[in-house]
Order: structure tokens, then C-alpha cells, then sequence
């Protein structure tokens, strides 16, 4: 190669590829592809939104004091244990720059969130993919492939794009086997969506212990994707770590100001999860009936099991066909399954509209 060389693993990162949103000659698909909240934002969100245009020449709060002070009051979780970044995707890539780089190792499960991996590529460092049973992480697949090397282990809990979630006892059981060395990142995006009595997101395990964070968004429930919020709640000298490796004004005035309004308005967020609440197990049950397999998840989206990578391509054709957008999920080492967001009313009954006739025809 000729010119400036990148360093090692750069080039054997495939550019993250989001969820399909335009469908071929069609202006108003349904977009079920991402797991964005079929609600969208709160009012409330929207209006402070708005309210920055005669301000935006102007640079956000770098601490994002009040944000975070309104992440103190909505969690009880304390604000100087917080930090906010572009989403979480900004969170995972500091970690990494932080506690990893060549010769390093970082585990994440099998079918994890994609950017753990990649991550752990742009920093140098190489990734341990631990299996999963049954679409689910197990303990013991992380701890034998922990060595001296390990400096992160990331777990997505609930994880996309299975939907599957390991319960307080096992992310327990983890960190106490985990090296006081080794950071145990608990990814808990859809945390809101789920109800089992036996789960945790983590944050009393972080308060507790040195080598635990979680990271939290405002993409899913809140319905903030476009503005990239998320947050991390770790201990003094992780957050310290975290704040000298950011950039100075990392999050935007607009996502901050929405953040706090949207952390206001608990009766819109009530909203999204009485939706979800009603219309996944509907999905579950319908798509079932017509002859699909679905991953038992907890989760805002259906992960579809079909035969094979051929059939799963068949169900994303007729989707689309249809004007509904969904994901394949081969990038994920699941060929033949297919990523499917609860919608809004009409969607889900598109959904399963054109799914019936693709599991008669392909049964």
C-alpha cells in the first residue's frame, strides 16, 4: 500500500451498516429496521428542541451539568457518577480508546452489538467472541475465554439483535469472576422495555464494584435516535477516565436540552412501553402462527427464525415488496433470521400480512 498506513485492525473493520430505510419506488415505507420508537419523541422533546434555533451559535455545556443532574433525579442515581456521549456507540468507542489497544483482548458474545467488535478493531486491540445457547449469552463461554490479556468484556443486556437478557444472578456471577482488572461494560439499552422480575441493569452492581459500567440511551424508548444521546453510569475513576478522553463539547446543545426535556415527561414514556407491551407478544403470536420461529425476547423487535439464509432473504423481498423494512441479521452470524421492530398498529398488521403468504409459499 502506498501513502500513510493505518494501524493494525483498521482494515479489517466492514463499515457499520444501519437499518434500511428506503424502500425502491416507495416514499412511505415502514421502517422496522432499526428499533426506533414507533411514537418518536415526547412533545415536550420537541419543543426544546426547537426552542435552540436562535442559539446554536453558541457552544453546548461540556459537563452537560444539567442533563445529567436530570439523569440524578429521574434514576436516583448519583449525577457525578455520569457522563454523557453521542449515543452509546460514542461511550463504547472511549472505553476502548481508554482500557484497550494492540495485544489487548476485549469478549463480547457471539451475537452482540455489532460496535463492540469494531470498536475493539479501531483501537488495535482484538476481539474474543464468546458463543452463545440458545441465543443467549452464557457465563461460563465469557469466563473461559478470559485470560491476562482481557481488558473489557461487553455484554448488551437485554442484547440486540436477540432480544435475550441474562438475570441478576449470572451478571453477578460474572463479575465476581471476573479479574479486578477487567471492565465489565453492561450495555442496557432496552432496559425500559423490560419487566422480569429477575432482571437489573446493573447500576447497583457499578455502584458496588470498581470494574462495572453501564451504559444507557436515549435512542430506543425515548425516541432520540436522531439526536445521539446516551449516557454511563461507573464508578469516580472511570467516569475521571471518561471525561480527559472526550472531546470538550461531545454532546450538542439540542440533545441535551431534549434529553432533559424527555426525562420530564414520564407519561410519554409510559406510552411507548404500553405499546410495546401490547404489540410484541401480538407479533410473536401472529408470526408464529404463520410457521415462523421468533426468539424469546424482551426487547422492542421480533427476531425471526426461518430455515435458512435463503428463506430469510425471501422474508426481507416480500416485506419490501410490501412497504415494510426489516433487517437481515447475517452480519450478526444469524443468516436466517430476520430483525423485525414493533411498529405502529397498521404496521404490525402489514407485517403479518405479508408474512402469512411467505410462510405458506415457503413451508
Amino acid at each position: 500500500m502506498a501513502g500513510p498506513r493505518p494501524r493494525p485492525g483498521i482494515l479489517e473493520i466492514d463499515a457499520y451498516v444501519g437499518g434500511k430505510a428506503e424502500a425502491s419506488g416507495r416514499s412511505n415505507a415502514a421502517k422496522l429496521s432499526a428499533n426506533e420508537s414507533p411514537l418518536g419523541p415526547s412533545p415536550r422533546a420537541i419543543e426544546a428542541y426547537r426552542s435552540l434555533a436562535d442559539r446554536l451559535h453558541r457552544y453546548p455545556d461540556g459537563g452537560s451539568v444539567r442533563l445529567r443532574e436530570a439523569l440524578g433525579a429521574a434514576t436516583g442515581l448519583e449525577p457525578e457518577r455520569i457522563v454523557c456521549g453521542a449515543g452509546s456507540d460514542e461511550l463504547i468507542s472511549l472505553l476502548l480508546q481508554a482500557y484497550a489497544g494492540p495485544g489487548d483482548e476485549v469478549i463480547h458474545s457471539a451475537h452482540g452489538f455489532l460496535m463492540y467488535r469494531l470498536s475493539t478493531l479501531a483501537v488495535g486491540a482484538t476481539p474474543v467472541a464468546a458463543p452463545e445457547r440458545d441465543l443467549t449469552t452464557t457465563v461460563d463461554a465469557v469466563l473461559e475465554r478470559v485470560t491476562e490479556r482481557t481488558r473489557l468484556v461487553f455484554l448488551a443486556n437485554p442484547n440486540n439483535p436477540t432480544g435475550t437478557y441474562l438475570p441478576e444472578a449470572e451478571i453477578a456471577r460474572l463479575q465476581a469472576a471476573l479479574p479486578e482488572t477487567t471492565l465489565l461494560v453492561l450495555d442496557a439499552a432496552y432496559k425500559e422495555y423490560v419487566d422480569q422480575p429477575d432482571y437489573v441493569d446493573g447500576t447497583s452492581l457499578a455502584r458496588a464494584a470498581d470494574n462495572v459500567v453501564v451504559l444507557r440511551t436515549f435512542s430506543k424508548i425515548m425516541g432520540l435516535a436522531a439526536l445521539r444521546l446516551g449516557w454511563a453510569y461507573a464508578p469516580p475513576p472511570v467516569i475521571d477516565v471518561l471525561n480527559r478522553v472526550r472531546g470538550p463539547f461531545n454532546v450538542s446543545a439540542a440533545a441535551q436540552e431534549a434529553g432533559v426535556a424527555a426525562l420530564g415527561d414520564g407519561a410519554h414514556v409510559a406510552r411507548a412501553k404500553a405499546h410495546n407491551d401490547r404489540w410484541r407478544p401480538w407479533l410473536e403470536r401472529e408470526l408464529e402462527a404463520a410457521g415462523f420461529g421468533v426468539a424469546p425476547g424482551v426487547a422492542n423487535f421480533v427476531l425471526l427464525l426461518t430455515n435458512d439464509a435463503g428463506q430469510a432473504a425471501d422474508v426481507l423481498r416480500q416485506l419490501e415488496a410490501g412497504g415494510t423494512l426489516a433487517r437481515g441479521m447475517a452480519a450478526y452470524g444469524l443468516p436466517h433470521t430476520v430483525r423485525i421492530s414493533v411498529g405502529l398498529e397498521h404496521e404490525n398488521r402489514r407485517v403479518v400480512e405479508l408474512l402469512g403468504a411467505t410462510a405458506a409459499e415457503v413451508a
